[in-house]
């Protein structure tokens, strides 16, 4: 049994210890921190400026492993989605989105989802862990090299700006590792994204949003995808009960947000589920005493599954009465439809594909 610590697990103080363990300065640390994070060196002989005695006792005690590439899949339209295995067998996915100048990875927090809201593949798996520090941040580590390939392969420019915690998982239910891995990922000496620029999704658990926002990390965005507590317990039960809609916007309202700042609403637009014009007087009225923003996402439900895509028609009358009432409400366009790119998918065909050969060989 490998008993080597996973320094990718370590957060700088962490990795700072460890050092001291080995009785090596502390400006080791900073060195071996670069390397792994900010250049993305598995292997410590490639640690030129570290020595050659360092090096050794790294070997002997320690593994640099993020997680490995099972599956690529890139859609015609840019989005790249991966497949990830990590080092115990489990599978999880992480997904590069383009734009005119720039991508956004979209991170998974954990393996399957306790939340188990109906629209969702990775809620029909459950939870079987929270992922750690080295396979949140390994999966950045794993989309960035991959861009820096492609980049040079097609002498283009776009980097990876923007990051968002709407894989697979529930990011406040992995509260402290989340944010052990904020910390990490605006680390100047590691990958050094600005707060702004990080964004996690949460269906809502009660005190963890207050928490995340006072902490200035990164930036919350909730998870709605209902105007009222009985629809929502009908498309996220497990949300709806864990933290109930009115319990929910009273939390959102205390928000100790900045000026001009707003709450960021996810809402998931499910055909003849909650896309009426009446849905959206319903959404309007829950919203009107918070600053608020929509992003209206168009289910890309799964083969089997039983719900349907809005009419284009459905999406633009919903969208206009929030307009109409002043809410800033954008229509975020579904990437990867081709490719299953929505969240879980990719993992839940290979769960099957893999079930269907065991059955094979049985």
């Amino acid at each position: 049994m490998d008993t080597k610590i996973n320094l990718l697990d370590l957060s700088l103080d962490e990795l700072r210890g460890f050092i001291a363990e080995l009785r090596e300065p502390r400006f080791r640390a900073e060195q071996v921190w670069q390397w792994m994070w900010q250049k993305g060196v598995s292997d410590f002989e490639e640690m030129s400026n570290v020595s050659k005695a360092l090096r050794g006792k790294l070997a002997e005690h320690a593994v640099i492993r993020p997680p490995t590439i099972d599956t690529v899949r890139e859609s015609d339209d840019g989005t790249v989605k991966f497949l990830l295995r990590l080092a115990d067998g489990a599978l999880i996915e992480t997904v590069l989105l383009p734009s005119r100048t720039h991508y956004t990875q979209c991170l998974s927090t954990q393996v399957g989802c306790a939340m188990g809201c109906a629209f969702c593949s990775t809620g029909t798996m459950g939870l079987a862990r929270n992922l750690a520090h080295s396979e949140i941040c390994g999966q950045v580590l794993l989309g960035r090299k991959w861009l820096e390939q492609k980049n040079s392969q097609d002498k283009g420019e776009r980097s990876l700006r923007n990051l968002v915690f709407m894989g697979m998982g529930e990011p406040l239910m992995n509260y402290d590792t989340l944010v052990k891995s904020l910390h990490t990922l605006r680390d100047d000496k590691a990958f050094g994204f600005s707060s702004r620029r990080m964004t996690v999704s949460t269906a809502g658990v009660p005190g963890r949003m207050t928490e995340l926002v006072t902490s200035g990390l990164a930036r919350l965005a909730v998870s709605l995808h209902a105007p009222t507590q009985e629809l929502r317990e009908r498309i996220m039960p497990r949300a709806a009960r864990m933290h109930p809609l009115p319990a929910l916007m009273e939390e959102l309202k205390k928000l100790p947000l900045r000026p001009q700042e707003r709450t960021t609403f996810e809402y998931i637009l499910i055909g003849g589920l909650n896309d009426t014009q009446q849905h959206a007087r319903e959404l309007v009225r829950l919203l009107s005493h918070v600053r608020a923003k929509i992003n209206l996402i168009a289910c890309n439900p799964a083969k089997d599954s039983p719900f349907a895509a809005p009419t284009m028609e459905a999406i633009e009358a919903f969208q206009q009465v929030l307009r109409d009432k002043g809410l800033v409400a954008m229509l975020r366009k579904s990437k990867g439809q081709d490719i299953e790119a929505a969240c879980g998918q990719l993992v839940t065909q290979k769960q099957k594909e893999q079930a269907r050969t065991e059955q094979a060989d049985a």
